[in-house]
């Protein structure tokens, strides 16, 4: 139990990151940047941890750079959907 919620606090701070390393206007918000760093953290560490061969449990650097990765990808996709719908 204290592993997922780690897991999402660590998210919401990959969340930040991530809108840190994409500037520009965010059709959704914090709340919204917030779960896309969530969904990122999760998909990107466990991707990372795939790839890695690294536990999925603890503090892994490969996890955290793979949610950052998964967070940006997670992010462009969501301002490109967004984007596509207001046009």
């Amino acid at each position: 139990m204290m592993y997922w919620i780690g897991m999402f606090i660590a998210g919401l701070i990959i969340g930040v990151i991530a809108k840190l390393l994409m500037p520009g206007k965010d059709p959704g918000g914090f709340f919204v940047t917030g779960l896309i760093g969530v969904a990122g953290m999760f998909v990107g560490g466990f991707l990372s941890s795939m790839i890695f061969g690294t536990p999925t449990t603890g503090f892994q650097p490969s996890g955290y750079i793979g949610g950052i990765i998964g967070a940006l990808i997670l992010l462009g996709l969501y301002r490109v959907a967004t984007r596509s719908r207001a046009s």
